[in-house]
């Protein structure tokens, strides 16, 4: 199973999600709304108990790692996000030499999303510094050959943010998944590999210390 780390930085802490961060996401999640559109947002505390314990489920499974995002500026959480899809690739039956075979245990390939922010910290450098502790970790702590990102292909405002952290967009998925309106979504497909990494991460880091 993957590790669940805390990761901070200057300006956001993701901690491992549990159930005493409920009341927190509800705060975050029941002012402002008009950016959740294309998200699943709870917006009471029954649908937010349930999915928290949704994303418990699938951490005990080892399937995901969900997180609460702190804003260190606010003090308090605001939203939540999460690694899933984590996908170690059988590598038997590979000719000895031919690649450089990872360790056992290992997540070759990995997804970011799941990810909402309180509109109070959008705009922020929040998000910036969340996926860059998240990408810096998949690629790092896990040895990641690549991460993806999804997202609505309706969704622009998520599509520039996810082409602004260097992603380079894969395709998009024809009817892929019901969407969080109750449309039949369209997802956009975006990717960094590890070798595009640590341009785009001295790109992320010179826009949070600009």
């Amino acid at each position: 199973m993957p590790d669940a780390p805390v990761l901070e930085g200057d300006h956001v802490r993701l901690e491992p999600l549990t159930v005493e961060h409920v009341d927190g996401l509800v705060a975050a999640a029941t002012g402002d709304r008009s950016t959740f559109g294309f998200t699943y947002v709870p917006d009471d505390r029954a649908s937010m108990a349930e999915y928290v314990a949704g994303a418990l489920r699938h951490a005990a499974d080892g399937d995901q790692v969900p997180f609460a995002t702190v804003s260190l500026a606010l003090g308090r959480a605001v939203g939540a996000t999460r690694f899933y899809e984590l996908e170690p690739w059988d590598w038997a039956g590979i000719s000895p030499g031919a690649v450089a075979v990872p360790a056992v245990g290992t997540v070759d390939r990995a997804s970011i999303g799941h990810t909402w922010i309180d509109p109070a910290a959008q705009r922020t450098p929040v998000n910036t510094e969340a996926k860059l502790l998240m990408l810096d970790h998949a690629f790092g702590a896990w040895g990641a050959r690549a991460v993806r990102l999804q997202t609505d292909a309706r969704n622009l405002r998520s599509r520039a943010a996810i082409e602004r952290l260097g992603c380079s967009l894969d395709g998009v998925l024809r009817a892929d998944r019901p969407a969080a309106d109750g449309a039949v979504r369209d997802s956009a497909v975006y990717s960094m590999l590890a070798a595009e990494w640590p341009a785009a991460r001295a790109a992320l880091v010179a826009r949070l210390t600009a």
